[in-house]
């Protein structure tokens, strides 16, 4: 089981429905523009589909960026409003 380092400190959940084919770079450059928080800062940024069957989070961690994406087959995401 892959897990973050245990100094995250915030979790940031994007506001919209993001296009799934962005990838590593495309979801950091999100996070810099709209949500104006280092993408280097030891947080977990938070990414839904329009669908919300989908969620990717982005985190650097040490040296690189890890990216973890989860697909549920018949549920969706609940988010508080």
């Amino acid at each position: 089981m892959m897990r973050p380092d245990a100094k995250v400190g915030r979790v940031y959940l994007y506001p919209k429905p993001v296009d799934f084919r962005k990838s590593i770079d495309g979801l950091a450059a999100l996070v810099e523009l709209d949500i104006q928080v280092a993408v280097f800062d030891p947080v977990l940024f938070v990414f839904l589909n329009r669908q919300r069957n989908r969620v990717k989070i982005l985190y650097w961690e040490r040296n690189g960026f890890c990216l973890w994406l989860k697909r549920l087959e018949s549920e969706r995401f609940k988010t508080s409003p």
